[in-house]
């Protein structure tokens, strides 16, 4: 099942997507509710209560404006750092060489705080006078539906929803300033995702693909089979001792193809738009502004 977060009459409205993308369908949830966008939907499965049936006429997807699936999240988004191999050799000669001696034992792990959560065609602000090294990362979001603490890696695939389309924009200079990468990839709209978020029933994170577009140039592309921690071992990872919620969010890292990674480096600009396509789910396309 694919669900959406979008605006309709001046409100935001939760509905079922079509299987092919072109139109939705709004469900009879509560206004209180419907605010929270598709994160209501994930604790309402996660209670074993029923999902609310139809609650108006189905519109052309073209037709509203589409708001990220979780529009506000329940906590930071987790984050996953160089979790590609290509990726994670792509910035051995870069600032980051140094910081891990062994970069494939364990998961670099960060968040990036609620607020920045933009929709998928929302424009990016760049932080002029703060950073002029914004740079993009295509990835593939998880959404926890079951919670738990110590989730072990056999059952962790138990405990996931679903999954969206990301973009963990990044200063990376900021990133690099403060010694740890929070403040860098926390900026106001920094995480554009969507269009809509898809059950895992429908879908296979272990096996899509991630693609990247700067101005229409085809920067990233990448299968998932190709992480170095996959989807099991970094909810393994990251509930160590820390009790993951329904409707948590982790970003599982980026194929090669970023914009540090080349020589010389190739930061993005006002007017650049970045697409952000992942085959079964759909893509993102935000311009920077």
């Amino acid at each position: 099942m694919r669900y959406a977060s979008y605006f309709w009459g001046g409100q935001r409205q939760v509905g079922i997507v079509s299987p092919d993308g072109t139109s939705v369908t709004p469900l009879a949830l509560p206004r209180q509710q419907a605010e929270r966008g598709v994160l209501a939907i994930v604790e309402l499965m996660a209670e074993g209560a029923a999902v609310p049936g139809v609650g108006g006429a189905t519109l052309p997807t073209s037709s509203v404006q589409l708001d990220a699936p979780l529009p506000v999240p329940r906590r930071n988004v987790w984050c996953v750092g160089r979790n590609y191999h290509a990726h994670a050799k792509e910035l051995q000669t870069s600032v980051f060489k140094d910081n891990d001696a062994n970069p494939e034992s364990w998961p670099i792990v960060f968040t990036k705080v609620p607020e920045c959560v933009v929709g998928p065609f929302d424009d990016i602000q760049v932080p002029v006078g703060i950073s002029d090294q914004i740079d993009y990362e295509a990835e593939l979001m998880v959404i926890i539906g079951k919670g738990g603490k110590n989730i072990s890696r056999s059952e962790a695939m138990g405990h996931v929803w679903g999954y969206t389309v990301v973009n963990d924009v990044t200063a990376r200079d900021v990133q690099m300033r403060h010694q740890q990468w929070d403040m860098g990839k926390s900026f106001d709209t920094f995480c554009p995702t969507g269009p809509w978020a898809v059950t895992a029933d429908e879908l296979d994170g272990r096996k899509t693909r991630v693609r990247c577009w700067v101005n229409g140039e085809l920067r990233q592309d990448g299968p998932t089979e190709n992480m170095i921690f996959d989807i099991p071992t970094l909810i393994e990872t990251i509930s160590r001792g820390i009790t993951l919620f329904p409707g948590d969010m982790i970003a599982t890292g980026t194929p090669a193809g970023v914009g540090m990674g080349m020589k010389p480096a190739r930061y993005l600009k006002s007017g650049d738009v970045v697409r952000v396509e992942i085959d079964g789910l759909g893509a993102i396309e935000n311009k920077f502004v």
